[in-house]
């Protein structure tokens, strides 16, 4: 496998001709063209409502809930993919197609969620005792999330306020993605304003400059600072759409019973309610040290780091990653590739395909994008599942394959977490397959694999000079790890400083000023730089979108990966027997166990909220005496 990441580049990643190809995105034969995403949804809510029919006239049993599902899957087959498309394909057409597509779908099931006769349906099969008692508890749990989804979208409304709770919804859907499209949009500046020797960082175009990101690895101080000041230099129109966002969702939340939005989000998660943001109070600190990331980049080539994963996978879950060879019209562009992931004894799981390169018009941002979940079908065969993984790293060149900063290891370490947890994921319903869970259990499979990408034993396996074959020397590998530690309370002061700003903003509404001096406030209060004057950072926030009030799981999950590493792999990372139990207690159950209870399992015990503090506060402490012989 590290051998198909590591080939020598070869285009220039441009769409393909797409109209005229056999296949169409991901095999789906209508998305050959744009137009087909309008024939993939028309198809999706025909079939819709013929399920709500059905379900509305069958009797209370395990049926119900399987219908409930199917609908749910019709549904979310052509919005999930949708979603994807509409930020990543190089084609505006096509990206507009699935913008709208998501558009359409996310209104039916803004609809379907206040359909009376519909909830009536679920309600009868709650409420029969005898039926419910001879369910399992997978499908138990699985009812009482769609009724959930009910609850919260206002079903107990009369019908004037049900519809307005679908508008609010709407509006608020459109929102999201117009902040969204905001958050990457680059600044332009006159570029006479800039220093010359340091244009040459930014995209020339005319007598502009384009500044797209932070350049937060640039060893220039100068084009960091600018890149910072112009990049996130305030737009009125986004500052408005963030205001809309925040005030619609609080008129939603508080329209269907809740105090803010904040309570509504965090119903059936760990947290449970917005107190959560007291409890990041002890874990401020400070950080020292630092390595330069240039030194390590020859010895992390993609294809080394692919190797890396596919054989910690192999140890720790009997699994493989198999190239695949995609038909034409199946990618979005030529430099993606499609893994198939294989178990030892069950075959396969499931596909993943990997968009990892840079190119214009793609959003610089890493992410995992369920296409399509995993589902028993009513035939008795399984839905295999379907994922992407979406990376922004260079393109490899002639005379070198990519190569990867510590950074881009991490991360996609911390991707490809997600992905084992959506292949792993065998659910019955697709409802709750692998990552379809509660915010601050998601990305606790993902940070787990930040700490097998911080441990010597296993970066040794893999990390070799792209040009000598070398391995990391150890006195490296243990400078990376410790430099990560000592720089890991500087980020865990960062993180705490957006989930309580995250907090805040779905707070109490009125806000009591504007987000930029809410921001500023918080900024000085809770984290350790000041803020940068005529700077509004919040409007590149994009967590904001799919993370609203639940930023906080990143420390939640943190804290549960901690325990999960310390207790169960930190003695042998490559430990089968708890790779197993891995599987089996937290990654097989998807959504359809309580979190807490997959904890319970894997632990061994129930954690308090003291447990959660005290695992990021220890992952704190340093190893000075090892940091400093080895420097």
């Amino acid at each position: 496998i590290g051998g198909l990441f590591n080939e020598p580049e070869t285009g220039n990643g441009d769409v393909f001709s797409l109209c005229c190809a056999l296949q169409g995105l991901f095999g789906v034969p209508e998305l050959n063209c744009p137009e087909g995403f309008q024939e993939a949804q028309n198809r999706a809510l025909q079939e819709s409502e013929q399920l709500v029919q059905k379900a509305c006239s069958t009797p209370p049993g395990p049926e119900t809930v399987m219908i409930f599902d199917q609908l749910s899957d019709g549904l979310c087959r052509v919005a999930d993919l949708a979603d994807f498309v509409k930020i990543a394909h190089p084609d505006f057409a096509f990206r507009e197609a699935a913008e709208e597509a998501c558009r359409n779908i996310g209104t039916m099931v803004e609809k379907l969620n206040t359909d009376v006769e519909l909830c009536q349906s679920l309600r009868r099969l709650l409420a029969d005792e005898i039926v419910m008692r001879s369910l399992d508890p997978e499908t138990r749990r699985v009812a009482e999330l769609f009724m959930f989804d009910f609850e919260i979208s206002g079903i107990h409304l009369d019908e004037e306020k049900r519809k307005k709770a679908v508008n609010l919804n709407v509006r608020i859907l459109d929102l999201c993605n117009e902040f969204l499209s905001g958050t990457h949009l680059p600044n332009k500046i006159d570029k006479h304003v800039l220093p010359e020797h340091i244009r040459y960082n930014f995209t020339a175009e005319g007598n502009y400059l384009q500044v797209a990101g932070l350049h937060a690895d640039c060893p220039d101080d100068l084009v960091r600072e600018a890149a910072y000041k112009i990049f996130l230099y305030p737009n009125a129109e986004q500052l408005s759409r963030l205001e809309e966002l925040l005030a619609s969702r609080n008129s939603l939340a508080q329209l269907v019973g809740y105090d803010t939005f904040s309570h509504r989000a965090l119903q059936g998660t760990m947290a449970r309610n917005p107190g959560i943001r007291h409890v990041w109070k002890d874990i401020l600190r400070n950080s020292m040290y630092n390595i330069d990331p240039g030194l390590y980049c020859p010895f992390f080539s993609l294809g080394a780091c692919m190797e890396g994963l596919n054989s910690l996978f192999s140890q720790l879950l009997g699994i493989s990653l198999y190239a695949e060879q995609t038909q034409r019209g199946e990618v979005w562009s030529e430099d993606v590739r499609k893994l198939a992931v294989v178990h030892e004894t069950e075959g396969l799981l499931g596909y993943i395909y990997c968009d990892f390169f840079q190119r214009p018009d793609k959003p610089h941002q890493d992410c995992h994008f369920t296409v399509r979940g995993g589902r028993l079908r009513e035939n008795g065969e399984y839905q295999l599942p379907v994922v992407v993984l979406m990376l922004s790293l260079p393109r490899s060149t002639r005379g070198a394959p990519t190569l990867l900063s510590p950074g881009m290891m991490e991360n996609l370490f911390h991707e490809m977490g997600h992905a084992m947890h959506s292949m792993l994921g065998r659910t019955r319903y697709q409802h709750v397959t692998g990552t379809r869970c509660p915010t601050d259990f998601a990305e606790v499979p993902s940070i787990l694999m930040e700490y097998f990408a911080n441990d010597y034993r296993v970066v040794n396996q893999f990390a070799r000079h792209y040009k000598t074959g070398q391995p990391l020397p150890k006195n490296m590998v243990s400078r990376l790890c410790e430099s990560k530690k000592v720089c890991a309370a500087a980020d865990m002061q960062l993180q705490v400083f957006y989930a309580v700003l995250d907090q805040i903003y779905h707070g109490k509404h009125p806000l009591r000023k504007s987000t930029t001096e809410i921001l500023k406030e918080t900024q000085e209060k809770v984290y350790g730089l000041p803020y940068v004057p005529n700077t509004a950072w919040q409007l590149r926030f994009s967590h904001l979108v799919g993370y609203g009030a639940k930023y906080y799981s990143y420390l939640m999950s943190r804290a549960v990966a901690s325990m999960v590493w310390k207790q169960c792999f930190a003695q042998d990372p490559f430990d089968r027997a708890m790779g197993e139990r891995y599987r089996r207690e937290m990654l097989a159950h998807g959504g359809g166990k309580e979190p807490i209870l997959m904890v319970q399992g894997m632990l061994q015990k129930l954690p308090s909220v003291e447990d959660f503090v005290d695992a990021l506060v220890s992952d704190l402490d340093q190893d000075f005496e090892t940091f400093i012989t080895d420097s």
